[in-house]
């Protein structure tokens, strides 16, 4: 397997410790001072610790959010003021909706799976394009509707999960480059499987809602478009530990450290080199279904 680490952590180091401005990601990429701006591609920068469990509209202490821009670093964002304590996943996403119609660049790194691995494809005969597979996957797990659980759709009281289901032995390529599991392996610790269950549909529901305004890599292509935001999915636990703890949770540290680590990746002229990793002709053409973990090479 190909080592990961230390190219993750050469897009974290090196940003400058000065104070800096940035009007705008565009402005900056145009104006050649580099006293006062950087040449950042984006404006801001989100990292979300997800969550699998209950229902969308459960209050969990798991679900965390922090965000970033080009001056400062990562910090956290509360829930709207209401009685719950904690992020819904339905509330995150309605907010992630606000901030991507925005007109401030924005690029959002999420902690679950946005694909299946080929074989899943193949087993059940879908095409092989994003958005027919999001809309297919959300009919049979339809877990971004109320009072669902993903394990409800497993156990078979509600959608109709039977009909697709995939192997705990199936990995994406990314996921084999990571060393991460995969996204069928359920019931074990590190397991992501769950939060990818429940998090799919709500990338349906951001794609429904922002339309083309947005760019959810690498399904519409390797490069960002530079009057675009976009989403990616990212794997915290590569790289969180190379910042300090500073007294945050687990979940705090994995939502820091998506935020953080995009922030100085782009601060750096790193990211534009991640958004586009040498992979082979079969592979890349794989990972345009399967997705990718930005950073991963």
């Amino acid at each position: 397997m190909i080592s990961v680490r230390p190219l993750l952590e050469k897009a974290a180091r090196g940003s400058s410790g000065g104070s800096v401005k940035v009007d705008s990601a565009r402005s900056a990429n145009r104006n050649g001072d580099w006293f006062n701006e950087v040449k950042a591609a984006f404006n801001r920068y989100i990292g979300i610790d997800y969550s699998g469990a209950e229902t969308c509209e459960s209050s969990l202490k798991g679900l965390r959010v922090y965000a970033a821009n080009s001056s400062n670093e990562a910090s956290e964002v509360a829930p709207p003021p209401g009685p719950r304590r904690y992020w819904t996943r339905k509330a995150i996403a309605e907010w992630l909706v606000e901030r991507l119609l925005e007109p401030s660049l924005t690029l959002v790194g999420i902690d679950h799976g946005f694909s299946f691995p080929l074989r899943y494809f193949e087993k059940y005969g879908l095409p092989h394009e994003w958005t027919a597979f999001l809309n297919d996957f959300q009919g049979h797990w339809p877990t971004d509707e109320k009072n669902t659980y993903v394990d409800f759709v497993r156990e078979g009281e509600c959608g109709n999960g039977a009909a697709r289901c995939g192997d705990s032995r199936w990995r994406r390529i990314t996921e084999v480059r990571a060393g991460a599991k995969s996204v069928f392996h359920f019931d074990v610790p590190g397991s992501v499987a769950k939060s990818t269950h429940a998090g799919i549909p709500w990338l349906r529901h951001l794609r429904n809602r922002i339309g083309d305004r947005t760019h959810f890599w690498p399904f519409d292509g390797w490069m960002v478009p530079p009057d675009k935001s976009a989403v990616v999915e990212v794997y915290p636990a590569l790289w969180s530990h190379s910042f300090a703890r500073g007294g945050r949770s687990s979940d705090q540290q994995d939502a820091y450290a998506a935020a953080e680590w995009l922030r100085q990746a782009d601060l750096n002229g790193n990211l534009q080199q991640l958004f586009v990793p040498n992979l082979p002709a079969q592979e890349r053409k794989a990972a345009e279904i399967e997705g990718w973990i930005l950073g991963i090479a």
